[in-house]
């Protein structure tokens, strides 16, 4: 397998920088089997059945993006650079792992204030990246970073467009919980209250997991052979609940139906014995053509970037030669791609 076999054009055009309005009037492709077919999301709850069950991760997306600036005195007097900051993920000490712009010109020990109330220090760079400290912790260090910091928006949207209040409602599901993830998961943004209470009518079942997606998901693929590409690792957690239900569902005869490519990857991370079991810990499983679903029958998702891991995922659920028609259609329709796009819904002959 080749990287540019997973290559496509893709007119600028096309690419959304703010999400529709209600959230469930997006666009939803739905491609069963071979056919595919134009309708919106709302329309969910005519095409799933009753005993489907949707798994939704409820991670939440923290306001990542800070902005502040290093002091420094010296011979030429008090000096301040502007210091640009993407928090990653926090680690076991209770440091934070960021990303820091310019990191040139950051030195170990050294501050950076964001606010009269929230500043870190800098205790250390490897691999392109900075290790800070906060001033505070807990609830006082969740407040003072939903004051001043702003929701870090995936980079082909922050390149055309800065973050605004808008989304720090738009780039968050309806049902997030657990704050962690530092990108969206944007298939589960196309759902509100009465979209939920519709599919809940109809039968359809829900189940929770979490796993907190990490800026790496926006990493591109840099080796030919895609088989060499090194996943990056994010946390996650499968409850024994959710478990349950999941396995409940599939002996019932019901589809398990991810929202989302990291559903899916987490509940297939759990279930290589052939069922799901309990799972917490991180995942870099990389689901590419030729891999053994376990348990998804199919996948709502968002249209993915060209080479990226995500479009190797849905490759290997359809297989490839429908997804490259799948979105030539979702090209000439011009369905809108990405974060804030539209949506699709893949359904593999899979179980009928």
């Amino acid at each position: 397998m080749k990287l540019s076999d997973f290559d496509f054009d893709l007119p600028e055009r096309l690419i959304a920088v703010r999400p529709a309005r209600p959230r469930s009037s997006a666009r939803l492709l739905l491609a069963m089997g071979d056919r595919i077919s134009d309708r919106i999301v709302s329309d969910l709850p005519d095409i799933l059945r009753p005993g489907d069950r949707l798994v939704l991760n409820d991670t939440k997306v923290i306001p990542a993006r800070l902005s502040g600036f290093r002091h420094r005195s010296g011979a030429a007097g008090d000096t301040a650079a502007r210091i640009e900051v993407t928090l990653l993920e926090p680690r076991a000490d209770g440091d934070w792992a960021a990303l820091i712009k310019p990191l040139k010109k950051i030195r170990d020990g050294e501050v950076i204030v964001f606010s009269d109330v929230l500043s870190a220090t800098v205790t250390g760079r490897a691999d392109g990246q900075g290790q800070l400290r906060f001033n505070l912790t807990g609830d006082d260090f969740d407040a003072a970073l939903a004051d001043v910091g702003a929701m870090p928006l995936p980079p082909y949207i922050a390149a055309k467009r800065p973050a605004d209040d808008a989304d720090k409602q738009d780039y968050q599901t309806y049902w997030a919980r657990h704050a962690g993830a530092v990108a969206a998961p944007t298939a589960s943004l196309h759902f509100d209250a009465p979209l939920l209470a519709a599919l809940a009518v109809r039968g359809v079942e829900f189940t929770h997991v979490t796993l907190h997606v990490g800026a790496g998901t926006f990493l591109p693929v840099k080796v030919d052979d895609v088989r060499d590409h090194k996943m990056h690792a994010e946390w996650g957690e499968v409850t024994p609940q959710a478990a349950d239900q999941i396995n409940a569902t599939r002996a019932a005869g019901g589809r398990v139906i991810p929202v989302g490519t990291t559903a899916l990857r987490l509940i297939e991370s759990a279930a290589r014995s052939g069922k799901v079991l309990p799972w917490t810990g991180p995942t870099d499983i990389f689901i590419r053509p030729g891999f053994d679903f376990q348990v998804t029958d199919g996948l709502m998702t968002n249209f993915h970037l060209p080479k990226s891991t995500l479009m190797m995922l849905v490759s290997a659920l359809m297989g490839a030669d429908r997804i490259r028609a799948i979105y030539a259609h979702a090209i000439t329709r011009e369905y809108r791609f990405f974060s804030y796009g539209d949506a699709s819904l893949l359904l593999p002959d899979r179980r009928d």
